[in-house]
């Protein structure tokens, strides 16, 4: 069965680490997810993936059951034996990608009617189906199909649609229930906007209906930095505290330092491996871009302090040439150094946490980042 323990909550502050045991293994929180939206981190093998650190990678719904189908992948029982990955696997319900990617997206009670980005081809994605696809890929973690809108959005466009979202998890919970998959957690999505009083109305109804645990879901969809904080303060603080607690589709490494000392458990971004991609590579003192002329001659590797493959390997020099070139090559190494970069992120502040020295590890992370 899934389970969540808690092993260290500091006197201070919110700040905790705790454990997700799941049939694929244990899972230390707070944790980055990195994003393999079709069934792979992109540039990175399974085998890669390991030994850089990840414990849980998280799959894409809507991606999924367009391509390549579940047809496919329920002949390897799962997305697990299909993409060769023994660990954890998390997937969302696909209604952030029907929001921002499908074409002709209509909207009603019954679920979401869309045509593919792929093909054109017309689909319905119901409440009962998305939890129906996510157990044939036998993800480890499934999220309940929410409604997610646009910001900025009216007052009556949110409740509209937090009334949908807790509708539809409601409906998800019944399917997940009537396959008696106790192996698999179901966490439910908290939705309500920029309104503080729709974002605590959310999180009652869904610990009403009770959940294996938490998502909080509607943020970094262009808000102001400061609103995305004031949202998720609000909505954690809501949620019950021995649940986890996953912030969707967050994660610079700022926002996840922040975050963690709000009480949230689980991140996952498209953040590192897209920006591994267009040659923006994540250090200790910032961030830098890789194709600037001033790395022509540099003999050094990304960060001196990094122990990566890359790090330990390429000099930025090698890694500018790559790039310029358009060599295949720099996506992996970049990739490689990003996700390093995050998972090391979380596993330093896992550290502080249960040294006590949070506080002054986000001080020293912030002193280190404006140089």
């Amino acid at each position: 069965m899934f389970e969540f323990t808690i092993n260290c909550r500091p006197e201070s502050g919110r700040a905790r680490t705790g454990i997700l045991k799941t049939c694929h293994g244990m899972v230390e929180t707070p944790v980055f997810m990195p994003v393999g939206t079709l069934g792979t981190v992109k540039a990175l093998s399974a085998e890669e993936l390991k030994e850089i650190g990840a414990q849980i990678i998280l799959g894409n719904t809507y991606h999924l059951y367009l391509r390549p189908g579940c047809d496919v992948i329920d002949r390897f029982s799962g997305l697990h034996g299909f993409m060769h990955w023994d660990r954890s696997i998390l997937t969302d319900s696909g209604g952030f990608q029907v929001f921002s990617l499908a074409k002709l997206a209509k909207i009603q009670d019954e679920g979401v009617t869309f045509q593919s980005h792929i093909d054109g081809s017309k689909h319905m994605l119901t409440p009962e189906k998305a939890v129906e696809i996510q157990l044939t890929l036998g993800s480890d973690i499934i999220m309940c199909l929410d409604d997610c809108i646009q910001f900025p959005s009216t007052r009556n466009e949110t409740e509209t649609a937090l009334d949908l979202t807790t509708n539809w998890a409601k409906r998800c919970k019944i399917v997940w229930e009537s396959n008696g998959r106790e192996d698999i957690a179901l966490f439910g999505i908290i939705q309500g906007g920029m309104f503080e009083d729709l974002r605590k109305r959310s999180a009652e109804s869904l610990t009403d209906i009770g959940f294996s645990g938490y998502a909080i879901g509607g943020l970094s969809v262009g808000e102001p930095r400061e609103m995305l904080y004031e949202m998720a303060d609000i909505s954690l603080a809501c949620l019950p505290d021995n649940f986890p607690k996953y912030i969707m589709g967050v994660g610079t490494p700022e926002d996840l330092v922040e975050l963690v000392g709000l009480g949230a458990d689980m991140f996952d971004c498209v953040l590192p491996t897209r920006n591994a991609r267009n040659g923006q590579l994540f250090t200790r003192t910032g961030n830098l871009n890789i194709s600037n002329a001033q790395f022509k001659f540099d003999t050094r590797p990304i960060d001196e302090n990094c122990h990566c493959y890359t790090c330990r390997n390429y000099s930025r020099a090698y890694l500018r040439h790559l790039y310029l070139a358009r060599e295949l090559l720099v996506y992996r190494l970049n990739t490689i150094h990003n996700i390093h970069f995050f998972l090391t992120l979380m596993k330093d502040i896992r550290k502080a946490i249960k040294e006590n020295q949070f506080h002054e590890f986000k001080k020293q992370f912030y002193s280190l980042r404006q140089c």
